[in-house]
């Protein structure tokens, strides 16, 4: 079995050692290790059902490992819920978005966590502060927007897909953000203008983890990714020293094209 070579653990933004789900007397993830170094795209690969889904709530704080360690920075973490996930500055951009239609963007960048200014339970809305953030946080990420003013509703799937990650780094205390699919149901010009959001969060320092079926994608993108197939992991390496036929290969059958 192929394994990237780790780096330190303070490099890391995250890091997943040894780390057992069981549901009943089904074990979707048995014993799975891996690396998401700072400043690089790690992308996750593997068939339906190879535990993909798992890992990513694992991390998420959708479930919670019956064995193993997550690490954040080097440091051990312990969360139950996605609100401690995020309290560690784990961030992760699902499929469906989870976007408010009926609000702009920045009503959607801070939404749970909005700037209010009055006293008691009589307060109001910092609408000009949270747009003028807004503005900031989408220029520093290089993501295309109309304005912080509009209607999410009115915006392209690849626009939502920017109002979602920038919602994810918003925080201002993010380490790593975690990418479900992100241009699955775009076309060729969004894919590239998201992928290239993507980009530009890595080089900002944030370890990024990238779950896709697109295996020229990968290539085209990540710096290592790992293989996943049957709730174990079967492999790890640079892009640079693998190809999209070798990754399929991982998938179907748990081994590289060098160990036939």
């Amino acid at each position: 079995m192929r394994l990237v070579t780790a780096a330190t653990a303070t490099d890391n933004a995250l890091e997943v050692r040894d780390v057992v789900k069981r549901f009943g007397g089904v074990v979707a993830l048995g014993g799975v290790s891996m690396t998401v170094p700072r400043g690089q795209i790690t992308a996750l690969v593997g068939d339906n059902g190879a535990g993909k889904s798992t890992l990513v709530r694992c991390l998420s704080g959708v479930h919670a490992p019956d064995e193993g360690q997550v690490l954040v920075a080097g440091e051990p973490a312990v969360f139950g819920s996605p609100l401690g996930a995020r309290g560690y500055g784990i961030e992760t951009v699902f499929q469906e978005l989870a976007l408010a239609d009926n609000l702009d963007v920045s009503a959607n960048i801070f939404l749970g966590r909005e700037l209010r200014h009055g006293l008691g339970g009589l307060y109001r809305l910092k609408k000009k502060e949270m747009a003028r953030r807004s503005e900031e946080l989408l220029q520093r990420y290089a993501i295309n927007m109309p304005s912080a003013h509009a209607p999410v509703r009115r915006l392209s799937g690849g626009q939502r897909q920017g109002v979602a990650i920038a919602r994810a780094v918003g925080t201002g205390h993010t380490k790593a953000v975690l990418m479900d699919e992100p241009t699955a149901a775009l076309g060729v010009q969004e894919t590239a203008k998201v992928l290239g959001i993507v980009r530009t969060l890595a080089d900002s320092g944030l370890g990024v983890l990238l779950i896709s079926h697109n295996m020229q994608q990968v290539i085209d993108t990540a710096d290592q990714v790992f293989v996943l197939r049957g709730g174990r992991m079967v492999a790890g390496m640079r892009t640079a020293d693998t190809s999209t036929q070798e990754l399929v290969h991982y998938i179907t059958t748990g081994v590289g094209l060098s160990e036939k």
